[in-house]
């Protein structure tokens, strides 16, 4: 069928493919720590045997193709006949690279290409036993089996065919477009999905149940002798033969090969009682036996406790009771002007109610980090070993919730970040040994929850970062006069590798050097209401924090006010709120400034920024007297105080776009409607900073 036949089987198939080949990047990379492993390989093998099926019935033969030889790889692997090490494992993550990138082709609705014929020469040569080397140099194409190779793989009249050249008959002859699996412990129905509409089963269907029913590389091992030489030349038919009786039919099934096949499907080791043999066609034979199996332990259905939602449909929803959050807030803050007993109480239940619905929602659109994290493995083994280094990834929390959009949000800055901490952090293992360490560094992954944010981590153990040279790297560049830079903590001058262009790299490579990519981490961090901070200590290592919200879709906020209009903050960017006299502020570094627990904290007038027509040269005494409300808020590691000239409260707000005519307005991060029913902007801190005040 072509790939637009059936949509729902497509989408069943890109579901589960895409799902496992997730695991089998994670799992391949877990083998090359454990190689004896045999459940590991059991279940990569399988991975790729199911991925294969799917294919297959898609008729998607080149990842067929792909998926089939390394299945065959990994069956080898798993009985014994060959060693994992790390440079099979390069060969194999390839080749899964290689699924990927058809797998992704499927996803856009194209056909997949070729794998590599290299690849899968190599392949090909590690599953024939082959050395490595001439595996890797060599290239072979042996995805088409032809005559000549047949005859050497087709045994000779007279001989005995082994489990071994029983398999690569099988495969040699295979089409590469297998039906839906059979597992072993699958039920009676499966059997019977095999039969036609008719009832009955055709040679070929039979052929396919039992080679599935055996398994690849166990089939039956009755002699299987040729009658004549023809079966050398042409690919026989394969039927496994059972043992009969002088003048017996051998095309009809035994009582003992009828109690193997229950025993396959159901363990039970328990076939029918012997009987007469019924006198009918192959076919007719083959279908009464599936029927029989069907007759014999009806499967109940499966009830469904899952249901496949498309995302678009989640966020409809979503956006509907982010609706419900503003008309509750209206009715909130009406019940509390109403002296009516039974109004307030039914708004207070509304209040609990929608909560709920809220929250229940949100649940929806949660996945677990894990699909970031996931990637990890391979990224982190790809990079050591391309610099000859050590490392040992730990991941903890992997099952931490957050929104979906988060997730797809944070898998590039946390690549980027994880990166960094390879290349800057984790030493040679030569230098490592000379100052005492293991040779093997490592890092830690780590998420948890914390109230309604998300705390993420990246530890290593590796040289840490010397915030006196952060310092005169940023003198040098440009970025702070020497006298500045002296009065920078050191987690300030450790976050100064978040500013833009700034690099500690003297050489530029293909990992990093160039100054670009943590400012874009930091960015990306802001747009999504984060926090990043760096601590490090020379020696032994550095962590990186980042704190992000549960989801995008309803934000917390301050509300204040400034002149008449009425702006929300976000409270992840709120630190603290004081109400002091303005009349006693300094000027550092020609920068008003207050002293907050001997501190000194810049102070912005909002009015200035964000009231048209206010007076730039207006004083603290002009809004509102010497004592006034000042916010501070926190940017990365930096803290400023805001001006404002009323503080309204906390409110949840659901954030809605500016439109075409106001969108990418600096400082501004969209729109809501507040519990009064009037429409407030919501500030961007760090563009609003970095537009009107020049600030990181």
């Amino acid at each position: 069928m072509s790939i637009s036949e059936d949509e729902e089987i497509l989408q069943d198939f890109l579901v589960e493919a895409g799902e496992i080949l997730e695991l089998l990047s994670e799992q391949l990379v877990e083998l090359e720590q454990s190689p004896d492993d045999k459940d590991l390989l059991n279940a990569i093998f399988r991975g790729f045997h199911t991925v294969k099926g799917g294919a297959g019935f898609l008729q998607l033969d080149n990842m067929v193709e792909c998926c089939h030889v390394t299945e065959n790889l990994f069956d080898i692997l798993r009985n014994g006949q060959r060693d994992v090490t790390s440079e099979l494992m390069d060969v194999v993550l390839q080749a899964l690279d290689a699924v990927n990138e058809q797998f992704s082709d499927v996803q856009q609705k194209n056909p997949p290409q070729n794998a590599d014929p290299e690849l899968i020469a190599a392949l090909d040569r590690l599953v024939a036993g082959e050395d490595l080397s001439e595996a890797l140099t060599e290239v072979t194409d042996t995805t088409t089996p032809d005559a000549e190779a047949l005859n050497e793989i087709v045994p000779q009249a007279g001989d005995e065919i082994t489990d071994s050249e029983f398999e690569k008959l099988v495969d040699a002859v295979s089409d590469q477009s297998a039906p839906t699996t059979v597992a072993v412990n699958s039920d009676a129905a499966a059997v019977a999905a095999f039969v036609e509409a008719d009832g009955e089963i055709s040679d070929d269907e039979f052929e396919k149940l039992l080679d599935q029913l055996h398994g690849q590389g166990k089939a039956p091992t009755k002699n299987a002798s040729s009658s004549d030489d023809k079966a050398a030349k042409a690919p026989p038919k394969i039927v496994p033969k059972p043992t009969v009786a002088a003048g017996g039919n051998p095309n009809h099934i035994s009582d003992d090969e009828f109690d193997d096949l229950l025993d396959q499907l159901h363990g039970q080791g328990k076939g029918p009682t012997a009987g007469a043999k019924p006198k009918t066609s192959p076919t007719v034979e083959k279908a009464n036996v599936a029927a029989k199996v069907a007759a014999r332990e009806p499967a109940a259905p499966a009830a469904e406790t899952t249901v496949r939602v498309d995302t678009q449909r989640l966020d409809d929803i979503m956006n509907m009771v982010g609706e419900l959050v503003l008309v509750r807030n209206r009715l909130v803050r009406l019940g509390d002007k109403s002296s009516d007993e039974a109004l307030g109480q039914a708004v207070s239940n509304l209040d609990v109610v929608t909560a709920d619905l809220q929250t229940s929602v949100m649940k929806t659109r949660m996945q677990p980090i894990k699909k970031v994290f996931g990637r990890f493995p391979r990224v982190v083994r790809d990079l050591a070993r391309n610099l000859n280094k050590e490392i040992n990834l730990v991941m903890v929390g992997e099952d931490t919730d957050l929104d979906k959009n988060l997730v797809e949000a944070l898998a590039d800055p946390l690549v980027h970040l994880v990166r960094n901490s390879v290349d800057h952090g984790i030493e040679l293992p030569a230098v490592r040994a000379k100052t005492g360490k293991e040779t093997t560094g490592k890092i830690i992954l780590a998420a948890q929850q914390e109230g309604d944010h998300i705390l993420l981590s990246i530890t290593d153990d590796g040289a840490g970062m010397d915030a006196d040279k952060l310092r005169a790297i940023a003198v040098s560049k440009g970025l702070m006069d020497e006298e500045t830079s002296k009065r920078l903590s050191d987690v300030e001058a450790f976050n100064l590798i978040l500013a833009p262009g700034f690099s500690t790299k003297t050489e530029i490579s293909d990992v990093s050097g160039r100054g670009v990519g943590m400012d874009v981490v930091k960015t990306k961090i802001t747009q999504l209401n984060g926090s990043i901070e760096i601590n490090s200590v020379i020696g032994e290592g550095t962590v990186i924090t980042i704190k992000v919200p549960l989801t995008l879709a309803i934000m917390p906020t301050l509300m204040i006010m400034i002149g008449k209009q009425a702006f929300a903050l976000p409270l992840v960017s709120v630190n603290e709120i004081f109400h002091m006299d303005l009349s006693k502020t300094n000027v550092v570094d020609g920068q008003e400034c207050i002293s907050v627990r001997d501190k000194a904290i810049p102070v912005f007038y909002l009015k200035h920024w964000l009231v048209r027509g206010a007076n730039e040269s207006a004083s603290a005494n002009e809004s509102g007297g010497d004592n006034a409300h000042v916010v501070i808020v926190s940017v990365g590691t930096q803290r400023v105080g805001f001006v404002v000239d009323q503080l309204i409260g906390q409110e949840e707000v659901v954030i809605k776009p500016l439109g075409k005519m106001l969108n990418g307005t600096p400082g501004m991060a969209g729109a809501t409607i507040t519990g009064d029913g009037t429409i407030a902007l919501i500030l961007d801190v760090p563009s609003m900073l970095k537009r009107y005040a020049g600030k990181m």
